[in-house]
């Protein structure tokens, strides 16, 4: 077994009332979808829920990129949930990716994105489930599910025309085409566009000032934003 699948998915460090989440298999640029992440990344937000005090989390990635998205090589394994297919295939996505994800997406407090490098599939789809999303002059995007014979079956069908729109949604889906951080950020995926190596300082800057708002206010005002994007 790899370093890569041993490895937990994210570190998290505490610098007062920022909570920074640190994506960290960087060897293999920070796959995700390795048996057990679902429930690691579950306690990790259960345990940022629960922690008052803490206003704001920044996610971002270690080394090389924010996130290749799934383990295109553990996933060719003949004893990997994709390569068996059928059930098998479908739990490891309720179980596991499908656990991440809800976890990410239902973090009560404010969550900045900050994207250092390549975000690829469900890394993509991840960053989607942030409140903010800012981005190193590095980054690139993409959701190229189609080119593995994938459907994008972790959030990201819903997430992103929500994100970008319908039809922009559609062609990076359909196409499986990258993105660069100028025209993500055209497009709407981002709030800005720093130089790589201001990006850090950036994403504290704001979550800064966001810590200066009142913390159950903060909550409550992240859970109206959600429920509006689905409100008839």
């Amino acid at each position: 077994m790899t370093e890569s699948t041993t490895r937990p998915p994210m570190i998290v460090e505490r610098p007062g009332e920022i909570a920074i989440l640190t994506l960290d298999r960087p060897d293999a640029m920070n796959p995700l979808g390795h048996k057990g992440d679902g429930a690691a990344i579950e306690a990790i937000c259960e345990d940022l829920n629960a922690d008052l005090p803490v206003r704001r989390a920044i996610l971002t990635g270690a080394g090389r990129a924010f996130s290749v998205g799934g383990d295109v090589k553990a996933m060719a394994d003949s004893e990997s949930a994709f390569s068996r297919g059928g059930l098998i295939t479908r739990d490891h996505y309720r179980n596991n990716i499908h656990g991440a994800a809800r976890a990410i997406h239902g973090l009560d407090l404010p969550l900045i994105a900050a994207v250092n490098a390549a975000a690829i599939g469900l890394s993509c789809d991840v960053a989607c489930m942030a409140d903010i999303r800012i981005a190193s002059d590095r980054a690139k995007f993409g959701v190229t599910f189609l080119k593995l014979g994938l459907v994008p079956g972790d959030g990201g069908a819903w997430l992103l025309p929500r994100t970008i729109g319908m039809s922009r949604a559609s062609e990076l889906f359909f196409t499986g085409d990258l993105i660069d951080a100028d025209t993500a950020m055209a497009w709407g995926l981002l709030s800005r566009v720093v130089v790589h190596e201001r990006l850090m300082d950036e994403a504290l800057s704001l979550a800064g000032r966001i810590c200066a708002q009142p913390p159950h206010s903060l909550r409550l005002t992240k859970s109206l934003l959600r429920q509006g994007q689905s409100a008839t």
